[in-house]
């Protein structure tokens, strides 16, 4: 019977003051990395967990981790939790506008009765080298990095560098244009699905059988911070992220991470992005064909 096991995990706030906005979580079947997206709202609404994004990654990583079974339809699952997330979200904020509402990316896999299935939202993703040494790559949303460091870029290009606060929403113009961007995720017209308060982004989930080469494989889920490592420093490519990770550890990785963001290039003049340092999570595993 097709198993993973988990090896390694690690959730690393981007800066100590601010809070953690990720979530990780797993069961004898499955095993996830959520993203909180940083809020854009002018206030918080959901109490007791530090941010709005921070609360749905905790909302969502709770209910996956207690319905994410060997049988379980991903979809039905993520409809059915973001539809009480909406209802709990509502029923304390009340009607605000889309770029408020909160929401996340994911990346996740499970065991079915035949094998391995992947499944996300979003620009969290995947790296997996299997035992006979091909190695590959899984996200959502094919050039999300590229197209992220991009529009960085422009805000870097504009004020000189990421700006005094480390977060680049600290910039009115800046927010103004994510607040658009994000207004436009999860609607029909939009190119961006995630997982939040909009039951039907379910229907646009990514979703792959993860056919294993050699016997076994070593996979990463891990949300953009980790994947920073390979996308935007370039310090590795995928099989040689994943056996860094499964003979020094994740600690170590994130370790190189904070060197990139906050001493050799803090303020985003080399490596465009829209923190200083982001949140950074992931689990290391290994899939038993």
């Amino acid at each position: 019977m097709p198993q993973i096991s988990i090896i390694d995990t690690i959730s690393d706030p981007g800066k100590p003051d601010r809070p953690n906005e990720d979530r990780l979580g797993y069961n004898r079947n499955a095993a996830f990395v959520i993203d909180g997206a940083t809020g854009l709202g002018d206030r918080q609404f959901m109490d007791g967990y530090g941010s709005d994004a921070a609360w749905i990654a905790e909302f969502a990583a709770i209910r996956f981790a207690e319905r994410l079974d060997r049988t379980a339809d991903p979809k039905t699952v993520l409809r059915t939790v973001s539809q009480e997330a909406r209802n709990t979200f509502i029923a304390t904020a009340g009607d605000q506008p889309r770029y408020a509402w909160p929401l996340c990316s994911l990346t996740a896999l499970q065991t079915t009765a035949s094998g391995f299935r992947w499944f996300g939202l979003g620009d969290s993703c995947m790296y997996i080298l299997h035992d006979d040494g091909r190695a590959d790559f899984v996200i959502p949303i094919p050039g999300a990095y590229e197209w992220e460091q991009h529009q960085a870029a422009k805000h870097i290009a504009r004020l000189g560098g990421i700006g005094a606060a480390n977060i680049a929403t600290s910039d009115p113009e800046t927010l103004a244009n994510l607040r658009e961007g994000r207004a436009r995720q999860n609607t029909p017209g939009g190119a961006t699905w995630t997982f939040g308060v909009v039951p039907e982004a379910a229907d646009h989930l990514a979703m792959v059988d993860v056919a294993i080469y050699g016997g076994g494989a070593t996979a990463i889920l891990c949300s953009d911070g980790l994947a920073d490592l390979v996308a935007l420093y370039k310090l590795y490519d995928a099989a040689v992220l994943i056996q860094r990770a499964a003979t020094a550890g994740l600690k170590s990785l994130v370790t190189e991470l904070r060197h990139m963001e906050r001493e050799v290039d803090p303020d985003g003049l080399k490596y465009p992005r829209y923190k200083q340092s982001d949140d950074t999570t992931a689990i290391l595993l290994r899939l038993e064909a």
